[in-house]
């Protein structure tokens, strides 16, 4: 595939990941206090989706682990919400189907994913390990909130969730600069500046 699709459908990705955060910033600065508004949750879901194919086309297994561990946390969050239901329901087949069917056309290529994922000659192994160590990191934010949310039966982004995206995403810059990946590196810088926005109104909503 051209690369510039490739790398279309990576901004497009990050883009939508920028939006996301946006609203949930504008959304926030207007309330005083941290919100999490479900188009947050929609627009993660669909920009997982593209950026999990984008890590797919450029053989890079950190950005998969990345979009694979919080792809259904966003689904859950949208249940919680009461906007999963909303959706048209092809829609929601097709959102449960996918990982499914692309491990399923993986695994009928076993042998040459593999090989291009772990083995990857433009992706040292140390660069792997730290890339792929950045995205449980940032992962992992989404795994807290949501056993907050599960805990209090809300959906809900908690000082914790903005503390773990900060460290987090300042990990995968440095895999950005090293791997020379234009679209984590823009993605992450916008982001890091809105998840330092979050932990100063979270510090004063819960001083």
């Amino acid at each position: 595939m051209n690369s510039w699709l490739v790398y279309t459908i990576g901004f497009t990705a990050q883009i939508l990941f920028s939006a996301r955060l946006l609203i949930q910033w504008i959304s926030s600065e207007k309330e005083k206090k941290v919100l999490t508004p479900s188009t947050f949750w929609k627009l993660s879901l669909l920009a997982s989706f593209l950026l999990f194919v984008y890590g797919y086309l450029r053989s890079d297994f950190a950005i998969m682990l990345g979009q694979g561990l919080t792809y259904f946390i966003y689904i859950r969050n949208l249940q919680l919400q009461g906007e999963w239901n909303k959706l048209p329901k092809w829609f929601r087949i097709f959102l449960w189907i996918f990982p499914v069917i692309l491990a399923i056309y993986s695994y009928n290529n076993n042998s040459y994913d593999i090989q291009k994922l772990f083995f990857n000659e433009d992706i040292p192994l140390w660069l792997l390990v730290l890339g792929s160590g950045a995205q449980v990191v940032f992962t992992f934010r989404f795994l807290y909130q949501w056993i907050y949310s599960e805990k209090i039966r809300e959906s809900i982004l908690p000082l914790g969730f903005w503390i773990l995206s900060l460290t987090g995403a300042s990990l995968i810059l440095i895999y950005a600069v090293l791997r020379k990946d234009p679209v984590l590196l823009a993605g992450h810088l916008i982001g890091s500046i809105i998840y330092t926005r979050n932990i100063i109104l979270s510090r004063k909503e819960y001083a």
